[in-house]
């Protein structure tokens, strides 16, 4: 005769150690990567990258590309085109003809004629030559400035074989005085308010004119100091410029290149961490490139070890932002099919206490996109306006929120999170429907500018970001029944704390006079983003049977509470 007591007492027993199991699994994960990712790696790739300003096809972006690979072989890793069918750690560099030529500078200097000291060098203000301006004459270019406080107003001015100058963008100056007026070049002062300009008076954030080999024209952008010494300078009388620029343009090729760390029993599924590597500065984004080559190192050498084992392919792709990542989006669509989650790492290793901000989570599009309130803010970057047709409900938001809060408690780092923005390689994921989050800080002062140096950046940020990233690879990699019912329970638990949060802000805003009609469509777009939210961890099992149950029970839960909160605001 069976003792129902004990079979129940047993059950019970089975269930609590294979919750510990899973925990001791999941912690493992957390233990093991904090001890092994050291930022090392990241921090020296950061440092070999920020020296160089890279355009895609330069000398610097190609020797990223090339020091990237080869500490991936270093790491373990084969090149695709000599590995076996046994090797699950290959790589690849793609080539392809640029359509334009690429750019880079060499060296540059502006000084008021008659002063000895220099107005600007590249030496000092790696950013003060436009990307695409080409050379002067050897010797130089000598000619007046002329300071125009009103670009509308440059067609009824003799500019010919003159210098512009005017506090706007070179975008909007660029045709109004050089291909229609004929000056000799342009110079620019436009710096956003977040930068502290006042305060980073030596600041040059980065500018382009378009490449215009008939006229070759060149353009030079000034830091606050700079413009204040001109504009003093001019109030005085006529005041000649001479401008030495020498830059390169030519010819090259584009490269891609694509890591892979093939899945032991899901090989077509996949993960790809994005990290586009042109742009000039530190942070942006050379703590990017670097993160992502210690992340692959560091899975290589585990797997080496027999100390984790993905189920799922694990891809880190280093490139040309957003376009890079577009191109492998669109051009496999089977491929594309089975990218489940796409991430972007883009100024990933901030030094907060020096450039300000914090460290970000941007979600995908969610409510929160369309009614910024709370502690939902939007950073100074800016969102545009969505509406709800453009939501992506899915659980990856609040599952990354969740890992990267749990590293920030254990390191005290703060985590924050923005609304949608758009603007780095998570776009062309979620443009594809897969789902996207992006990595990154801000504000950040130094951002663009050619003050976004090694000095601005943190080897603990670096660690932080790299182990939270992969803690959540591998949990994601690796998940299943187990994995997808505590995403479920996750999901539930930010549901209604989110549906809460939204009630006491849709009092307040009746209170001030906002219609009511308003907040229940709020609390209405709330609920079913987290409904569909639930249906999408159905993507984690092979089977969807077991975990049904389980979201069919949140799901009632959910809609049970925004209808009493519904019933709370119309109270």
């Amino acid at each position: 005769m069976i003792n129902t007591k004990s079979l129940v007492t047993a059950l019970i027993c089975l269930v609590i150690n294979l919750l510990s199991a899973q925990e001791q699994k999941e912690n493992h994960y957390s233990d093991l990567i904090n001890e092994q990712f050291t930022g090392d790696l990241a921090y020296e790739t950061t440092a070999f990258v920020e020296q160089y300003w890279r355009v895609v096809g330069n000398t610097g972006f190609n020797k990223s590309i090339f020091f990237i690979a080869e500490h991936l072989e270093q790491a373990g890793f084969v090149l695709e085109e000599k590995a076996a069918s046994t090797n699950r750690l290959t790589y690849r560099i793609e080539k392809r003809p640029l359509d334009k030529p690429t750019w880079e500078i060499v060296d540059a200097s502006l000084n008021i004629e008659g002063d000895d000291k220099p107005l600007l060098t590249h030496a000092t203000n790696s950013n003060m030559v436009a990307l695409n301006s080409y050379s002067t004459p050897q010797v130089g270019t000598t000619a007046e400035v002329i300071y125009i406080k009103d670009v509308k107003k440059i067609k009824d001015l003799d500019v010919k074989g003159r210098i512009v100058f005017a506090e706007t963008s070179p975008y909007y100056l660029f045709n109004a005085a050089v291909v229609q007026g004929g000056a000799a070049g342009i110079l620019t002062y436009d710096m956003p308010s977040y930068l502290q300009p006042e305060k980073n008076t030596t600041s040059i954030q980065f500018r382009s004119i378009q490449l215009y080999p008939k006229l070759k024209p060149w353009a030079i952008a000034l830091s606050y100091e700079a413009k204040e010494r001109l504009k003093k300078r001019l109030e005085k009388g006529k005041v000649n410029l001479r401008v030495n620029i020498e830059t390169k343009i030519y010819e090259s090729e584009e490269l891609t290149l694509v890591a892979d760390i093939k899945g032991a029993t899901l090989p077509d599924e996949r993960l790809v961490f994005s990290a586009h590597v042109q742009e000039p500065g530190a942070n942006d984004n050379a703590t990017g490139v670097g993160v992502a080559l210690e992340m692959a190192a560091v899975t290589a050498k585990l797997m080496q070890e027999n100390k984790v084992n993905p189920k799922r392919t694990l891809t880190f792709l280093w490139g040309d932002e957003i376009v890079s990542t577009r191109r492998y989006v669109q051009e496999d669509k089977a491929r594309a099919k089975n990218i489940k989650w796409g991430i972007s790492l883009d100024m990933v290793g901030e030094n907060t206490a020096i450039t300000g901000g914090t460290f970000l989570i941007e979600k995908m599009p969610d409510p929160s996109a369309i009614w910024t309130r709370g502690n939902d803010k939007h950073t100074e970057w800016g969102g545009s306006k969505m509406s709800l047709s453009q939501m992506k409900p899915h659980y990856l938001n609040d599952f990354l929120i969740g890992e990267f809060k749990a590293q920030g408690k254990r390191t005290n780092w703060v985590v924050e999170t923005n609304p949608f923005e758009g603007g780095s390689d998570h776009v062309p994921f979620l443009r594809g429907d897969i789902p996207s989050v992006l990595f990154w800080h801000f504000t950040d002062q130094f951002y663009h500018t050619d003050n976004d140096r090694l000095d601005k950046v943190s080897k603990e940020t670096l660690k932080n970001v790299g182990t939270a990233a992969l803690v959540s690879a591998y949990k994601l990699l690796n998940a299943d029944e187990t994995t997808a019912k505590d995403i479920i329970n996750n999901i539930e638990t930010a549901a209604i704390s989110r549906l809460n949060e939204e009630l006491k802000q849709g009092k307040r805003a009746i209170q001030n006079g906002e219609k009511q009609a308003v907040q229940i469509e709020i609390i209405k777009a709330w609920e079913d983003w987290y409904l569909k939210a639930l249906e999408t961890t159905k993507d984690m099992v092979l089977d969807e049977v077991p975990i049904e149950d389980s979201i069919d029970k949140s799901k009632a839960f959910i809609k049970e509470t925004a209808r009493d909160i519904i019933v709370g605001l119309k109270e």
